[in-house]
C-alpha cells in the first residue's frame, strides 16, 4: 500500500476543512484527486506531504506514518504545487543541484542528468528558469518532484494554463511516470482524468463523495439512469417497449430510440427484438460525461 488514510480530519480553527476523510493508494495507480475549490483537496495534499499535519486520524505513506516521522516520508513523496516555485534567476541545472542538495542526494550528477532526460529538458537546459515556456517550467518542476526517485508523486494542476501542445507533452511525461510510480493527480480538466487516471476520488466539503473508476463514476449517483441509444430496422410503439422490466422512458426519432432503465437492459432489448421479429442495426450504451456527474456529486 502506497498510500493509506484513515479518518483524517484537518481544523483551522472553528472551520472544518477534511472531515474523516479515508481512502488508499496501492503501488503504481494513477489516481485523479477531484473537488470544488476549497473542498479540502490542496489541505490532504499538504497532509500527504507533510506540510501540515491532520488535526485528527493517521496517515501514512509507504508504511511510513507520517505524524510520527515526517522526516522520513518526506523522501518518499515528490510534490509538485499547483503554483510552482522556482527560482527564475538560476539554470536549469544549477536549480536541480540545489534542490539535490537539500536533499544530499548521492551521485546527484547523475541524477540530474537522469531527471533531466525523462522530462524531456536537454533542449532547454543552457537556459535560465526565467527564459522558459510554461510548459518547460512545469518539466522543471517535476523534475525536482522526482530528484530523490520518490514511490509517491503528488500533482497539483500539474497543466494548469499551458497550451494544447504542452497539454499532451506534459500528460506522456506523467502517463509514463505512472508505470512506475502512484501518482495522485489533482485537476480541474476532466479529459485529463479520462487520458490518465484508472481511478478517481472525489471530494466536496471536506469528504469523499465517490470513489470509483472514471467509466462507473455515474453508478454512484443516488437516482443514476442507465441511457440507451438503438436503432430497430422498423418501427415499434412505446406501449411495446413498456413491456421491458426496469424501463422507465422511451422515446423516438423515426426508427432510433433513446431508452432510459432504472439499469443495463441490453440483454432485454435484445429479447425484445428476437420476440418482435425486429432487427437491431444499432445499439450502445451512453456515458454520462464527467463534468455532469462532477457537478451532480459536488453541488
Amino acid at each position: 500500500m502506497s498510500i493509506r488514510v484513515t479518518n483524517v480530519s484537518k481544523y483551522y480553527g472553528r472551520q472544518k476543512a477534511l472531515d474523516r476523510v479515508s481512502f488508499s493508494l496501492e503501488s503504481g495507480e494513477v489516481v485523479g484527486f477531484l473537488g470544488p475549490n476549497g473542498a479540502g483537496k490542496s489541505t490532504m495534499m499538504k497532509i500527504l506531504t507533510s506540510y501540515l499535519s491532520p488535526s485528527e486520524g493517521m496517515v501514512e505513506v509507504c508504511g511510513v506514518d507520517v505524524g510520527s516521522n515526517s522526516s522520513n516520508s518526506r523522501r518518499k513523496v515528490g510534490y509538485l504545487p499547483e503554483h510552482n516555485p522556482l527560482y527564475p534567476e538560476m539554470y536549469i541545472s544549477e536549480y536541480l543541484r540545489f534542490v539535490a542538495g537539500i536533499y544530499k542526494i548521492a551521485n546527484a550528477r547523475q541524477r540530474i542528468e537522469e531527471v533531466i532526460e525523462m522530462t524531456g529538458l536537454g533542449p532547454e537546459r543552457h537556459k535560465k528558469v526565467a527564459a522558459l515556456s510554461k510548459g518547460y517550467r512545469q518539466r522543471v518542476g517535476l523534475a525536482q518532484a522526482l530528484l530523490p526517485d520518490p514511490e509517491v508523486l503528488i500533482l497539483d494542476e500539474p497543466t494548469s494554463g499551458l497550451d494544447p501542445n504542452q497539454i499532451g507533452g506534459v500528460r506522456d511525461l506523467i502517463s509514463n511516470l505512472g508505470k512506475s510510480k502512484t501518482i495522485l493527480l489533482s485537476t480541474h480538466i476532466m479529459q485529463e482524468v479520462k487520458a490518465l487516471c484508472e481511478r478517481v476520488i472525489i471530494i466536496s466539503a471536506g469528504r469523499i463523495v465517490a470513489d470509483e473508476r472514471p467509466d462507473r463514476l455515474g453508478n454512484t449517483l443516488s437516482h443514476a439512469e442507465t441511457v440507451i441509444e438503438i436503432a430497430f430496422d422498423r418501427p415499434t410503439t412505446p406501449s411495446h417497449l413498456q413491456s421491458i422490466t426496469g424501463l422507465v422512458s422511451a422515446t423516438a426519432d423515426n426508427n432510433r430510440w433513446i431508452i432510459k432503465a432504472t439499469e443495463d437492459i441490453r440483454p432485454q432489448l435484445f429479447k425484445f427484438a428476437v420476440a418482435n421479429d425486429l432487427v437491431i442495426l444499432e445499439m450502445f450504451l451512453k456515458q454520462q460525461s464527467l463534468e455532469n456527474i462532477f457537478r451532480e456529486l459536488t453541488s
